[in-house]
């Protein structure tokens, strides 16, 4: 289902062009037609490493995409690039799973401002755009991840909040500098040792993240820009 209201069936992939337009859908079920070469992917996807067909993945990863697609009404391109190597996607969205939707003393908001703040200063397009919609969503602020993309410091979040990034930042870009100061700093806002780890694991994991999505040239999926922008109608 999309931020709109709008499903599309659990067994089709959806592939949106630059100009908003859907282009037809590949099922699993493909009867007499003849199966395509590779899953759609929005016509800004990465191009140097395409998606596989649908029908070669593993199952356990092709019904994640479904899974995916029926939730979101669409498939966001980082699943498609890094089903290209089915190991790595396993080991890759269980670690991101472990890290972002957990509970715990970070909400989940706070968790994607780490995202969308790290991956702002690795110049990574996709990661920003990707997480500022989710971050969106999940504080309930159309204008949050902006602000926090651009410059957390004065964005419109608490002290607490901006001590997590300002942790969050040294990590993913100057982790050797990292000393007992830092986390002294970080004492007065009430942050457990969990917490703080949970910090620093979100920053590392995203580094790499940030990384491989640059390398691989993914960009962003067109349905993240308005996604929490615009309220539901």
């Amino acid at each position: 289902m999309t931020e709109d209201g709008t499903s599309f069936p659990p067994d089709t992939f959806v592939a949106a062009t630059s100009d908003r337009q859907i282009e037809p859908a590949f099922r699993i079920d493909y009867g007499s037609r003849p199966k395509p070469d590779s899953m759609p992917m929005t016509k800004t996807a990465a191009q140097r490493f395409p998606a596989p067909a649908l029908d070669t993945l593993p199952d356990d990863i092709r019904k994640r995409l479904l899974a995916v697609q029926e939730k979101s009404g669409f498939v966001p391109n980082v699943f498609l690039t890094l089903a290209y190597r089915p190991d790595e996607f396993r080991a890759f969205f269980a670690y991101h799973d472990a890290l972002m939707e957990k509970d715990g003393g970070l909400t989940k908001a706070e968790r994607e401002m780490i995202v969308v703040a790290t991956s702002a200063a690795n110049q990574c397009q996709y990661c920003v755009i990707a997480h500022g919609a989710i971050l969106r969503i999940r504080a309930k602020n159309p204008v949050i991840a902006d602000q926090v993309a651009i410059n957390y410091r004065k964005a419109d979040i608490t002290p607490r909040q901006k001590a997590m990034l300002d942790f969050a930042m040294k990590v993913s870009a100057d982790a050797q500098r990292i000393s007992e100061d830092d986390f002294v700093a970080l004492a007065p806002h009430g942050f457990s040792d969990d917490d703080i780890w949970d910090i620093a694991a979100i920053s590392a994991f995203f580094a790499l993240s940030n990384r491989l999505a640059n390398f691989t040239g993914m960009r962003p999926n067109e349905e993240f820009y308005l996604m929490g922008r615009l309220p539901k109608t």
